[in-house]
């Protein structure tokens, strides 16, 4: 569902979709959880795009498996509420993508929640890391150096803490 050419400047729109009832706990807002399965509907519509997706298993033998994952919740969002993911890829090496989401209330444009992940291409025959096939990595490349202009987001690489003053 990526709506914006693969190597344009801009963070690719990744997904659209509407919080569902579902999604919602006691607080009235989003669950925790439910946020990081938007994101993943973000990831595989990436990963689709890319070539990565759903029927990549079957037709290339590999795959991409979350290795580390950093999500930050910045503004409520509520039931049937719009919401649009924009997705960046900050790096990506041999075997490795470094991909950072925003979620975005699709009407009004403010800013939900952060999702910052790393993925592991596997080699899905001995379940061990293995190189991207090169059409896929040069397609992740090309990504990347599209997007490298843009500002890095304030967040990115951010450890988990107390702040103290």
């Amino acid at each position: 569902m990526i709506s914006t050419d693969l190597f344009g400047p801009d963070m690719l729109i990744s997904y659209r979709g509407n919080v569902v009832p579902e999604w919602i706990d006691f607080n009235g807002h989003v669950n925790v959880g439910y946020y990081i399965v938007a994101f993943n509907l973000g990831s595989l519509a990436f990963l689709d795009a890319v070539g990565l997706g759903r029927t990549y298993p079957a037709r290339r033998g590999g795959s991409t498996f979350a290795l580390e994952m950093h999500a930050t919740y910045d503004r409520e969002i509520h039931v049937n509420e719009p919401f649009e993911l924009h997705t960046r890829v900050l790096d990506c090496d041999a075997k490795r993508i470094h991909m950072y989401h925003e979620m975005r209330h699709a009407n009004e444009g403010w800013l939900a929640a952060t999702n910052e992940i790393i993925t592991m291409h596997i080699n899905m025959e001995t379940r061990r890391s293995a190189p991207f096939p090169d059409d896929i990595f040069k397609t992740l490349d090309g990504i990347r150096g599209a997007q490298r202009d843009l500002p890095m987001p304030s967040g990115v690489g951010r450890t988990i803490g107390i702040r103290r003053t």
